[in-house]
């Protein structure tokens, strides 16, 4: 029983801090003890949740000291210290604890008892790991170190809550699933085993150690302190051990005991029902104090309040966030205090943002303004990144924020390279994962970045694009000697001999500073040889190039530091799979973090939940208000059940609602408050948090639209913040018109078709020199799929083999897996495509036998011809799929498509000119002499594997006029277009003139072009 007046609260509208040191100093708290000489202060000890709230503290009570030359108090921060540094205490003899164990040799440790746990449970025909969504199979590395984290948060459960693991026999297994029953063999397995464990290891659990500190502490308090003043303030006692230091506190003759927003004004109903766990109160507020009150054996209305007076913001906050059953009496609270309500509304914003980005822009304008009106700010933003979102916005203006929590390991510049080198060797030298490693600025392997970014920059254009490597450090090398042998189709670079070496030489470094993590790939391996492989490989990386000074890298020592802890480890912890790499590093990596300097102004700082119960500032900004965010998902985990945990007497998962609803409570109590939250998260609707729900329900439809009048301002600066000030105008379709003299002099005759349809893109092409490269590791595409075919079936006829064979089959396929190796790395593509090649070279055979009446074919036959003109001379050139003679001398041309043939009307009206121009040039020589003969047959053939297989589609010649007539108009218009768009000046060259209605794929310079801004294209029925 707490000795009577020594209990008291500050309610949320008073600043915590701010109150508590004018108690101390003014004798509100502790009236009785003698307030006299310099070192009345000094004998108080005062225990508080966090050392930046003592930091703050101390620095409140010499404010209010001024010029008084005192000795402050003893202010700790609530938590067990170190026994070797506790005085000599007659009659408790000094004790040695064991350290705590370490989080990452605990969760090595776990897994490995989850893996093998695990590898006994795959002999079922429905195996699947807890908490894993239900996926049938083995869970991955990172799966199994998410399962350790799990496991050891239960332990640390029953460890806060000291509950004995035989208590597990309590529960009642025939009434759980299935799996819940294999958890609970397990879970008793290792919490009986868990204490043998540690004892071998030499330590102790963190949880377990701070329990025996704080039971000591509370035992010795009136040997140490005596009649001495000791007061605690701030904590909510959810600790079980806390609670009982709390209660040995106020049992002591000058102990006192400060609550943070305690409902002193609670009538006897509802403090009942928050005493009944049976009602579910979980989620209230108050949940947490009148538990520790009922330690404590007070009731609420014996607590003194040191707040100066009652506020309309402390009692419309109680209101909002009471119990279900509260909620009826809403509309009459609404009614009789509808001036409180207003009172209590003024000075809350609500910010609502369309996006987190948006949120976080918001936010920052929100800091600047409060600045700016020199107001000191705190954030706080559950949500890590869009803490990190807000810091990066502030740094717009050059405001430093101080983030506890700081930059994961793994999304520091030093993580980051770590990832980068594991990556690239985890997806088999990807070429985006290739070249991200090869950009990172401290990739240097001991040949400088003045020698890697250029031979880096040869490998992508040489090697990685416009055509698709073997597999592995070789296949690159091949790649590069192909290219300067120039046995490569379509690179996008051809390479010299100086680049070709230099690439090379960059191959043979990174292959030599990634072997130590290649190594791994062998076979399965532990976390310790992981980081001795990763501390190998970055010294590798960053190996100093000649007169070179190696950059300092954000989150070196924190990664050099990790790395000594995980290699310490030797055999501990799971065997992880080569195919796991990539997986098991972010499991392990998980938890470390870097910290930034901190910066010297402390006008805006970045609370946790924890500290803005007790950090107060001229404007509270809580961001980040959505469900999951605040309050976070009351998940009780993937081994034991809600009710498995309240049957051993666990606290429910909701209680973690209730401590979000008191710190949101404390915080939104006092001053300026804004609220932020996003309408969307992702690609998904985002839940506003149901503390705000809460709040929007009481005030009403008026005051909410006023608070979110108020925080809009800042989501309308946001969204203008990027604007240029000057409304947008559409601009239109370009329409350069460069000089005769630079427009070219030669097209390919599939480009007579782009002169008609779209001159920008010949324009972007020639006279501005640009040329589409491919993407970097893009999945081979039906334009690439065309390509193969089209080489395979060239071959085929340019080598000379005969379609009458009987090993024709077998010949074409040979063809088909060499250019299908290009697509080696992609082994599922390669044999898919492969198989359908089979039906497509069944139907190419079986047509050409069909065909008697040829008597020379030829694939793939170049030629051009030079066309005279007043001005210049103009080169017509191309390539043609097929042109084959007959016996009686004339021509059949054949367009072999993949894709879709022109429409008959497009043939018709000319648009389609590229067979009859290679018509006109095989007439006059173009293409050889044996093919130097009129045309009288041009088709086009769909290759595919369905019904429609090499069905020809022949050209079909405008109303009236012979194919023969049709092939010299087309030349004719050719020429006349060529003299008007190329030969001659002032016609512009626009884009997309004539566009292809049935096109749906997007051209090589439309985005230069801009065509989106512009364009609208009604696409109609197909026409036939």
């Amino acid at each position: 029983m707490a000795r009577p007046g020594s209990i008291s609260s500050i309610a949320p509208h008073a600043p915590f801090l701010p109150t508590l040191a004018d108690a101390l100093v003014s004798g509100t708290i502790l009236p009785n003890w003698r307030r006299e000489g310099p070192f009345w202060l000094s004998d108080m000890t005062i225990y508080l949740p966090t050392r930046r709230a003592a930091t703050r503290l101390s620095r409140l009570i010499a404010e209010r000291l001024g010029d008084q030359p005192m000795l402050l108090p003893d202010i700790r921060p609530l938590g067990g210290e170190d026994p070797a540094q506790e005085p000599f205490l007659p009659p408790y003899e000094p004790i040695t604890l064991p350290p705590p164990i370490n989080r990452f040799k605990r969760r090595l440790l776990l897994a490995e008892l989850v893996e093998k746990w695990l590898a006994t449970q795959r002999g079922a025909t429905a195996f699947s790991a807890p908490g894993l969504g239900g996926h049938s199979g083995p869970p991955n590395s990172a799966e199994i170190l998410a399962l350790a984290d799990t496991l050891g948060t239960l332990i640390d459960d029953f460890a806060i809550a000291r509950i004995e693991p035989s208590r597990l026999a309590e529960i009642d297994d025939a009434q759980l699933a299935g799996q819940f029953q294999a958890n609970l063999d397990f879970v008793s397995f290792v919490l009986g085993a868990w204490p043998s464990i540690l004892e071998a290891e030499g330590e102790m659990e963190a949880a377990s150690r701070t329990n025996a500190l704080l039971e000591r502490k509370a035992a010795s308090l009136s040997t140490v302190h005596g009649d001495r003043p000791v007061i605690v303030a701030g904590s909510t006692g959810s600790i079980p051990t806390t609670a009982d230091l709390i209660a040995a506190i106020a049992d002591l003759p000058n102990g006192a005991v400060v609550l943070a927003g305690l409902d002193t004004t609670m009538d006897v109903s509802t403090a009942e029902i928050l005493r009944d766990p049976r009602k579910n109160p979980h989620g209230h507020p108050q949940y947490g104090l009148i538990r520790l009150l009922r330690r404590l054996g007070t009731p609420p209305e014996a607590v003194i309040e040191l707040a100066q007076a009652p506020s309309p913001r402390t009692d419309s906050l109680n209101a909002a966030l009471g119990l279900p059953d509260a909620t009826a009496d809403w509309a009459r609270f609404a009614a009789d205090r509808a001036k409180d309500l207003s009172m209590a509304a003024n000075d809350l914003s609500l910010l609502r943002a369309k996006t987190p980005e948006e949120e976080a822009r918001a936010i920052a304008l929100c800091v600047h303004d409060a600045l700016a009106k020199h107001l000191s700010v705190a954030i706080i933003a559950p949500d890590q990144t869009l803490a990190r979102r807000i810091c990066a916005e502030l740094a717009r203006f050059d405001i430093a924020l101080d983030d506890a929590a700081g930059t994961p390991l793994t999304r520091s510049r030093a993580g980051r390279l770590v990832r980068q080198a594991v990556t690239v060797l985890a997806n088999g030298l990807d070429p985006v994962d290739l070249m991200a490693l090869l950009r990172n600025r401290h990739v240097t392997v001991g040949l400088g970045r003045a020698v890697v970014a250029p031979a880096a920059e040869s490998l992508e254009m040489g090697a990685l694009r416009g055509q698709r490597p073997l597999p592995g450090f070789d296949g690159l090398r091949r790649a590069i000697a192909d290219n300067l042998e120039k046995r490569t189709p379509y690179p996008a670079q051809r390479l010299n001999a100086e680049s070709a070496t230099e690439a090379l030489a960059l191959l043979d470094a990174i292959e030599a500073a990634l072997e130590p993590l290649s190594s791994l790939l062998a076979g399965p391996f532990s976390a310790s040889g992981l980081a001795t492989a990763i501390a190998e490989t970055m010294e590798r990386l960053r190996l100093q190039g000649p007169d070179e000074t190696i950059a300092a890298l954000e989150g070196e020592d924190e990664l050099d530091r990790w790395l000594e802890l995980a290699q310490s480890q030797g055999d501990r912890g799971p065997r992880f799979a080569p195919s796991g790499l990539a997986l098991a590093l972010e499991g392990l990596m998980a938890g470390p973090s870097v910290r930034p300097r901190r910066p010297d102004a402390e006008d805006v700082v970045l609370f946790g939940r924890l500290e803005a119960r007790l950090m107060g500032a001229d404007r509270m900004i809580l961001a980040g208000m959505t469900e999951s965010v605040w309050p976070e998902i009351a998940d009780p985990g993937p081994w034991m059940s809600r009710g498995m945990r309240l049957a051993v007497g666990l606290e429910p998962p909701e209680k973690l609602h209730g401590l979000a609803a008191h710190d949101f409570l404390m915080a939104a109590g006092t001053g300026e408050v804004v609220f932020t939250l996003p309408e969307r998260s992702g690609t998904a609707p985002a839940t506003p948090s149901r503390l705000i729900q809460r709040i929007e329900a009481l005030l009403g439809d008026a005051l909410t639209k006023d608070m979110e009048a108020r925080g809009g301002h800042f989501v309308d600066q946001a969204r203008r913040l990027d604007a240029t000030g000057v409304p947008p105008r559409p601009a239109g379709r370009p329409a350069p018109n460069p000089p005769a003299s630079v427009r070219p002099r030669s097209l390919s005759i599939t480009e007579a078709e782009t002169l008609l349809r779209s001159p920008y893109d010949i324009y972007a092409r020639y006279v501005l020199g640009l040329r589409r490269i491919d993407p970097l590791g893009a999945d081979p595409d039906y334009a690439e799929r065309g390509n193969l075919i089209h080489d395979i079936l060239g071959d085929f006829i340019h080598n000379g083999h005969d379609p009458l064979a009987r090993n024709a089959f077998a010949i074409i396929m040979d063809l088909a897996h060499g250019h299908y190796a290009r697509l080696d790395a992609l082994p599922s593509r390669r044999d898919l495509w492969l198989k359908r090649f089979e039906a497509i070279a069944e139907a190419f055979l079986e047509f050409e036998r069909q065909r008697t009446h040829i008597a020379i074919r030829r694939a793939e036959v170049s030629g051009k011809i030079e066309l005279p003109f007043d001005s210049a001379l103009f080169t017509l050139r191309g390539r043609a799929d097929r042109i084959d003679r007959g016996v009686l001398g004339t021509l059949e041309i054949i367009d072999f498509k993949t894709g879709q043939a022109p429409q008959p009307k497009e043939m018709k009206q000319f648009f389609a000119p590229q067979l009859p121009l290679e018509a006109k040039m095989a007439e006059l020589g173009a293409f050889g002499p044996d093919l130097a003969h009129r045309t009288e047959a041009m088709s086009f053939i769909k290759l595919s594997h369905g019904p429609e297989a090499l069905k020809p589609t022949r050209f079909a010649a405008a109303d009236g006029m012979s194919l023969g007539d049709m092939v010299e108009e087309t030349f004719a218009r050719f020429q006349r277009h060529v003299e008007v768009m190329l030969l001659r000046d002032g016609l512009p060259m626009p884009a997309r003139v004539l566009p292809k209605a049935s096109q749906r794929f997007k051209g090589d310079y439309d985005h230069l072009a801009r065509t989106e801004e512009w364009t609208l294209l009604d696409v109609g029925e197909d026409e036939s």
